[in-house]
């Protein structure tokens, strides 16, 4: 075929429209094609809303559409009659379903509503079965009787439900009891005996105590006598060690009692009440399981007051733990165990003031388990084989040539005792700050002292902000600010310009150091108060090295001069007293809470004349030897008006200002 000559085929496409007619002439007439609205029409009149649903309707329609549709290819006859209106099968359909509801509706109407026919019944004769009264009322009792009985039954049958539920509420089963303590304690099953785990060992404690107890079923109740409301089908067997209350007492003494009798006494406080609706075994295992917390602590912390190496070395005695954080001063650590039994317990004397300090028993609590969470999580890691893999600072110990010293300080670490001694030595340092600052707020009125803590503060720093003012001169006169950062065993002093001073732990530093500040607010107000005054600045100092000589510190010193120059007022503070020395004509003096006012006035003005005068008359004519100053006189301060010294200090150079 492959070598044979291309033949070609015509192919003639079908006729796509129907023949209608052929003319003599061969004309053939085509059938025009339905439109878009005849075609919807045509099929919608092909719906057939009186079929049935079901199978044998649908199987049959089926079998016939395909012997339709061939019978209708053989025949080649165009079936479809158009219509007057393309939805007039659908209206037909919609009208019935109209005119169904339409009766239902009238007949519903006609038997709900009697206005339009009513329903008598058909009167029946009653004379052969009319039943006698006596035998009704009878009836109707019975069936009454009936009723209530039932009644009856169904509320004695609520009542002893409703009973045997209170009852049960009341007497727990074992098993529920055992449940609900599982849930909140371990517990593992040895043998017959059913035990449970007090220790922290989970969290990663290391204390080697057991701290296992036993639950027990209780069996001593009679069952059929009335159960008390307390009772709980178990109980809990704790060792003899972990029975009781207990409580880690820290405190800060300034005289050490006797060594041998630590330990003898118990310093216990009253017992917390225990929870409303808590069970008696829950408050048992808590209370034990505080006992053996507090043993680990106390544990802990002799084993690091033996093994630790500082000058004054610490003491361990039964249960007690002293150390000293600053000279004249002993911290004491005890436990306090109480085992319920009155006879042995001994409680302090009432008029012994209560020198516990919780705030150090809550942070040993939080210091204990931040080692069981670093036990807990310093799990050796994978090494690799070529060589051990350890910290980074100290696998950057060779390239930075660090020595045996410094390697040494990379792996040493803080322990609970030491944190704790930082803690109490900033706490009394804290507090010793506090009673300074008030005490001096107390004792000195003028200038007046101001102490603003902060909230935020660190378990190892805080800090305050005090101020010098002087009353009515806030404005004019600026205060002395300063910011006290107190450590562990010293305190940061930062001025208002940036300055920082050191001071040790001693409370007569701090003292003096305030005072010496008072001295100074006092001669810098005076500066300030002469500028506003018109007054000339001619010396300021805050350390003179004249006059006699001070116990602690030296004096500060300021001189000012009118605005004409016929009058100075030098004036001298110290850490204890003030000393004011004023140059005026006319000459007084006064000595009273510290302050000394002299003054002085010019020679060439004690008459009227130029010169300088003695004994009333003038000896010196020269005019250049007319402005020289005489001696000073007191002036008697207490009498002068004036809440303090600035306000008084206002008064006389006021009185000193020459009239314009």
């Amino acid at each position: 075929m492959s070598g044979g000559p291309a033949v070609r085929v015509s192919i003639e496409s079908s006729c796509e429209k129907q023949v209608q007619e052929v003319s003599l002439d061969g004309v053939e007439t085509y059938v025009p094609p339905l439109s878009m609205s005849q075609s919807l029409a045509r099929l919608a009149q092909r719906i057939d809303f009186n079929q049935s649903d079901e199978s044998n309707d649908e199987e049959a329609s089926s079998s016939e559409t395909p012997w339709k549709q061939e019978q209708e290819e053989e025949e080649g006859v165009v079936r479809f009659q158009p219509s007057l209106w393309p939805w007039d099968s659908v209206r037909t359909a919609l009208r019935g379903a109209l005119t169904e509801m339409c009766v239902l509706h009238d007949v519903l109407a006609v038997v709900k509503e009697k206005k339009y026919m009513a329903l008598d019944p058909v009167s029946q004769d009653n004379s052969s079965t009319k039943v006698p009264q006596v035998l009704q009322l009878m009836s109707k009792k019975r069936a009454l009787a009936q009723a209530g009985g039932v009644l009856l039954r169904g509320a004695d049958r609520l009542s002893r439900s409703v009973c045997e539920t209170a009852d049960r509420g009341r007497q727990r089963d074992f098993n529920s009891e055992l449940l609900r303590l599982r849930s909140q304690w371990k517990l593992r099953k040895i043998g017959d005996k059913i035990l449970g785990d007090l220790s922290y060992r989970s969290s990663g404690s290391l204390f080697p105590h057991h701290g296992t107890f036993e639950v027990i079923k209780n069996t001593d109740i009679d069952l059929d006598k009335k159960i008390p409301d307390d009772y709980c089908p178990l109980s809990v067997h704790i060792p003899s060690d972990l029975q009781g209350s207990a409580y880690i007492k820290v405190s800060i003494q300034r005289t050490a009692p006797d060594i041998g009798d630590l330990g003898t006494v118990n310093l216990f406080r009253r017992q917390p009440k225990s929870r409303a609706g808590a069970q008696q075994w829950h408050v048992q295992l808590e209370a034990a399981q505080n006992v053996l917390l507090c043993k680990e602590i106390l544990s802990q912390l002799s084993r690091e007051a033996v093994q630790l190496k500082s000058q004054i070395p610490h003491i361990v005695v039964k249960n007690h733990i002293i150390s000293q954080p600053f000279p004249g001063l002993q911290l004491s650590i005890s436990l306090c165990h109480s085992t319920g039994d009155k006879k042995k317990q001994r409680c302090p004397a009432e008029n012994k003031p209560d020198d516990h300090l919780y705030v150090l028993e809550h942070n040993l609590h939080q210091l204990i388990r931040e080692f069981h969470k670093q036990s807990l999580t310093s799990l050796a890691v994978p090494q690799p084989a070529s060589g051990p893999l350890g910290p980074k600072r100290v696998r950057v110990a060779g390239p930075m040539a660090l020595d045996k010293s410094s390697i040494a300080a990379l792996h040493s670490s803080e322990g609970l005792l030491d944190k704790i001694i930082k803690q109490a030595k900033h706490i009394f340092l804290r507090s010793r700050t506090a009673r300074t600052i008030d005490s001096l707020a107390s004792r000195i009125e003028d200038p007046q002292i101001q102490a603003h803590w902060s909230n935020i503060n660190d378990v190892y720093e805080s800090s305050v902000k005090v101020l010098i003012t002087s009353h009515g001169y806030e404005q004019i006169c600026k205060s002395i600010q300063l910011q006290l950062n107190i450590g562990v065993e010293q305190i940061r002093v930062v001025h208002r310009d940036g300055r920082v001073i050191t001071l040790s732990h001693q409370e007569q530093e701090l003292q003096d150091f305030l005072l010496s500040q008072m001295s100074q607010h006092q001669v810098h107000a005076v500066q300030q108060l002469a500028k506003v005054m018109g007054w000339h600045v001619l010396s300021f100092s805050n350390h003179v090295g004249l006059g006699a000589i001070e116990n602690i510190g030296n004096a500060s010193a300021v001189t000012v001069t009118s605005p004409n120059g016929e009058h100075a007022i030098s004036g001298t503070h110290t850490h204890t007293h003030t000393h004011t020395h004023t140059h005026t004509h006319t000459q007084s003096a006064m000595l009273a809470q510290g302050c000394r006012v002299l003054v002085q006035r010019v020679r060439g003005a004690c008459v009227g004349g130029s010169g300088v005068c003695v004994g009333g008359a003038e000896v010196v004519q020269d005019q250049r030897w007319a402005q020289l100053r005489g001696g000073h006189r007191e002036v008697n301060w207490s009498r002068m008006e004036g809440r303090n010294f600035i306000y008084k200090m206002e008064l006389l150079m006021a009185a000193l200002t020459p009239c314009p």
